[in-house]
């Protein structure tokens, strides 16, 4: 299956993001760059983690790709936005049980520790492994309700 796939990075993703997405065209996925460009230019990176989460809410057929040093940040800022579920992955195995158990429709990567030399690998396990459902989909609904609960409250 071919995704629009959402990417975003904060300074020290620049590099990575831009290599994935010469990729991602290169296996027929549809890469949409969100920024930031400038790997010289420090940002903040919970901006770009909304962005990349307010698109890939509207579209759920895509996915998402945040890069950041640890990609701890884009983590917890990305889980922020409702109908994301961003799981930062630094292996191959990781990455596919994030699609198979949690559904997980943002991959979230820390430029740090993701070699280059592992990080299409880890990409490529993710977007071609699919939710396995059962009673995974039980938990994710589960996961649901608490994001409706606070929702409601906020």
């Amino acid at each position: 299956m071919k995704f629009r796939v959402f990417l975003a990075a904060d300074h020290r993703g620049v590099q990575l993001k831009s290599e994935i997405a010469r990729w991602l065209a290169r296996q027929g996925h549809d890469p949409v760059d969100l920024g930031s460009h400038d790997e010289n230019a420090a940002c903040d990176y919970p901006g770009y983690s909304l962005l990349l989460g307010e698109q890939v809410a509207a579209a759920p057929e895509s996915r998402g790709i945040l890069i950041c040093m640890t990609g701890i940040g884009h983590s917890i800022a990305a889980n922020k936005v409702p109908g994301v579920y961003a799981a930062l992955c630094y292996n191959k195995e990781a990455a596919v049980l994030s699609r198979q158990h949690n559904n997980a429709n943002v991959l979230v990567l820390g430029s740090k520790f993701v070699g280059s030399d592992e990080l299409l690998g880890i990409i490529e396990a993710w977007l071609q492994a699919d939710f396995e459902g059962g009673r995974h989909l039980r938990r994710f609904e589960q996961i649901r309700e608490i994001e409706k609960k606070f929702m409601k409250e906020s």
